[in-house]
């Protein structure tokens, strides 16, 4: 499958002809080429974004029209799941029937939904006489272009996470996708054209031209999800300008296990979150720190769920773990665990790379860490645990929180009061109590820390595309 770039409704040659191959990760093979924008095809791409934004085709439709053809998108996606989830699988070598058509496609299908209804929120706006003889009212009008950087662990799903609460605010976008799976997000853009988003408000720009975007001047916000290092340098990019910044960032989430917790389930639980989309997300769980007198038990449980996970072909039915997204990383992941384990931790199940086609690495659990060391402090982004133990519950939450993300974290325990004091003193957007990963199209997503700030999901993700307007009026005349 060959591919242009969606500028202005329609597919668009790069102006300097250059094009991606995309591979398969699974195979090692290229499976589609794509063409790369460059900076004159960003220019283009924001110059219609901001002409379809100044016109009102988008932001000046009632918030029923907006939502209505957002429904309508959803609708759409779901009439070709099978096909977007194929992709998917491809690009990124996840387990096909297990995770994009199972979980992820149905999750931005309802998050679409979700957003349409978003779009005729009507809370917080507020009117009243605040000084004598005037009116006050606040608008909360849509920011206006938005630049929207999305990664290559979710494709698909972090497109709709970052163009559904936009155009539900009613900006428009520029929308660049991860140049190693770039294919859903293309899809998805001609996708808007069928739904009734008129020509320009949605534009989808490959590559490697980032830079370009962060630093248009047309550009009001720029919201990224990805590395914290990509995050740093978005910011100072957008210093330039003034732009707002969006940013979801890394993540390295302990799970805090007490002495009463359910072992099975704390095993059946952190292991799926260990090992998800093969350890590749910023909430998977990463960091087990549990009670002393139940680290043996906790040990055992979890070697043995990581050794039964099933990795392999992604469209096989029964695989649970497909594969890493490049030779690149899995380089990386090796590197992790073969520094750890010079450091002095023990291997206690996986470590060692998948000898196959593709790009597949072990499920591993690593125990006798110190805190201070690289593989608890730094995201390794695989299919990596690591196990602590603690004594106190003062020490399991100074153990938690001493990192520099905070962006995800869970609590395993029977007891209601400790629920609530830990809950409140984890320093993470996300805390979960007895589970680990589950997300609800209502409910907000954003870190703490040098995870990044403003939120993914619920209706705090499209107020965070809007601006609020004073508008007095003098009622003497």
């Amino acid at each position: 499958m060959d591919m242009k770039l969606w500028i202005n409704g329609q597919w668009t040659a790069a102006r300097d002809g250059s094009v991606m191959e995309v591979e398969n990760p699974a195979t090692g093979e290229t499976v589609a080429t794509v063409a790369e924008a460059g900076k004159k095809d960003v220019m283009t791409a924001v110059a219609a974004a901001k002409t379809a934004f100044e016109d009102g085709r988008w932001s000046g439709l009632t918030p029923a029209e907006r939502a209505n053809a957002l429904w309508k998108l959803a609708d759409l996606l779901e009439s070709r799941m099978d096909e977007f989830a194929r992709i998917e699988s491809e690009d990124t070598g996840k387990p096909y029937e297990f995770l994009s058509q199972g979980a992820d496609l149905p999750f931005c299908i309802d998050n679409l939904r979700f957003f349409a209804t978003a779009a005729r929120d009507t809370g917080g706006h507020h009117a009243g006489e605040f000084a004598q003889g005037y009116t006050s009212l606040y608008r909360r009008d849509p920011v206006g272009v938005v630049g929207q950087i999305a990664p290559w662990n979710y494709p698909l799903l972090m497109a709709v996470w970052k163009i559904g609460p936009a155009l539900a605010a009613g900006c428009t976008t520029v929308l660049k996708p991860a140049e190693l799976t770039p294919r859903t997000a293309l899809m998805l853009g001609e996708l808007t054209a069928e739904a009734g988003i008129p020509d320009g408000v949605v534009n989808v720009i490959p590559g490697s031209a980032g830079p370009v975007l962060t630093a248009h001047p047309d550009v009001r916000l720029i919201s990224l999800t990805g590395a914290s290092t990509t995050g740093k340098s978005v910011m100072k990019s957008a210093a330039d300008t003034l732009k707002r910044v969006h940013l979801e960032l890394g993540g390295k989430a302990p799970a805090l296990v007490f002495k009463d917790a359910d072992i099975s389930l704390v095993a059946e639980k952190l292991s799926l979150a260990a090992y998800c989309n093969s350890g590749q997300d910023c909430t998977a769980a990463t960091r087990i720190i549990c009670h002393k007198a139940i680290e043996a038990d906790v040990r055992e449980a979890m070697v043995e769920a990581m050794k039964n996970v099933k990795v392999g072909d992604p469209f096989d039915p029964t695989t649970e773990m497909g594969s890493i997204i490049s030779a690149r990383h899995l380089d990386m992941i090796s590197g992790f665990v073969e520094r750890a384990e010079k450091d002095g931790a023990s291997i206690l199940c996986g470590g060692k790379r998948i000898d196959r086609p593709g790009y597949f690495y072990e499920p591993t659990v690593i125990a006798d860490v110190r805190q201070a060391s690289e593989i608890v402090q730094k995201e390794v982004f695989g299919p990596i645990i690591t196990i602590q133990n603690f004594e106190t519950e003062q020490e399991a939450v100074s153990m938690g929180n001493d990192v520099v993300y905070g962006l995800a974290s869970s609590i395993f325990t029977r007891d209601v009061a400790r629920t609530m004091r830990v809950s409140r003193a984890l320093e993470f957007g996300t805390v979960w109590v007895n589970d680990h990963l589950p997300l609800a199209s209502e409910t907000p997503h954003g870190g703490f820390k040098q995870s990044g700030f403003g939120k993914d999901l619920s209706a705090e993700a499209v107020g965070d595309y809007l601006v609020t307007k004073h508008v007095m009026i003098n009622n003497g005349m």
